[in-house]
């Protein structure tokens, strides 16, 4: 590890994380064609950790009105109702991909990492993204969120185990296929991210804690953070932007792309 393998995986992180191009697969190939890696489990954590920083920051304003309509159940209105209902169907959504990171870790890491596997995974899931975001009706808000989108989004987000399917992807796929529109499709798979990076660190926690970190290395895990956070925080605000008046398809295309030159590469 040094400086620039840092900074250059923190951008990789931030940017892959929130854009449908699935930042595990990106991360797998850099490894696995450039020889590229991290400083281990502990620099991973820190990557994962700046892209929750990121997005915690950017949609601090909807934690917080969550967080205090929870707290405070006395407070009536449509719009406190909305942030409870909210903040439990990010929960609903959140279950899936816990029970399946828990089931299938080992596979996760080993089967689900071969070249040929993530092409697969990238050309698949960047089908499904097309035809949602073509066939989709796209018509309803977030605020129309029920418990069965969340219920469905959650269980297509179990999905992104596999390297390539990409989590924000995947959900915002689900979210496209139940009519929501891009904006709040985006919207709600950012705010499911949360719950899931927080999890997997803390999951993480006791294996870091047992077998610690190479000594020097706390800086350029300091590098990774600051640059995924920043960055995650700059691709979810243009993304945002993007869809108002854009359709996902480029992401689609762009993951057809990466997928045949996977393809040609390891098989020339």
């Amino acid at each position: 590890m040094n400086l620039f393998n840092a900074i250059f995986l923190g951008l990789l992180q931030g940017v892959t994380e929130f854009l449908p191009i699935s930042s595990s697969g990106h991360l797998a190939l850099i490894e696995y064609f450039l020889g590229i890696e991290g400083a281990g489990l502990a620099f991973d954590v820190a990557l994962h950790l700046g892209t929750l920083l990121g997005v915690m920051i950017y949609f601090r304003r909807d934690f917080t009105r969550m967080f205090t309509a929870i707290i405070k159940p006395d407070m009536l209105g449509a719009e406190a109702k909305h942030q409870r209902h909210l903040a439990f169907y990010i929960c609903i959504g959140t279950i899936p991909a816990v029970v399946a990171g828990y089931l299938m870790k080992d596979a996760a890491e080993t089967v689900f990492r071969t070249p040929v596997f993530i092409a697969g995974t990238l050309a698949g899931a960047g089908l499904l993204l097309l035809v949602a975001d073509k066939l989709g009706k796209l018509q309803r808000s977030i605020k129309t969120l029920k418990f069965t989108d969340a219920a469905v989004v959650g269980l297509f987000q179990a999905l992104a185990l596999m390297p390539g399917v990409s989590r924000s992807g995947i959900t915002m796929t689900a979210g496209l296929m139940k009519g929501l529109n891009r904006m709040s499709a985006a919207r709600f798979s950012f705010l499911l991210s949360a719950p899931i990076i927080l999890g997997a660190g803390i999951y993480n926690l006791p294996t870091i804690v047992r077998q610690g970190s190479e000594p020097g290395q706390l800086g350029f895990y300091l590098a990774g953070f600051i640059t995924s956070a920043v960055s995650g925080y700059l691709v979810i605000a243009f993304l945002l932007r993007f869809v108002q008046s854009h359709s996902f398809a480029v992401f689609a295309y762009y993951r057809f792309f990466l997928a045949g030159l996977v393809l040609l590469i390891h098989f020339l």
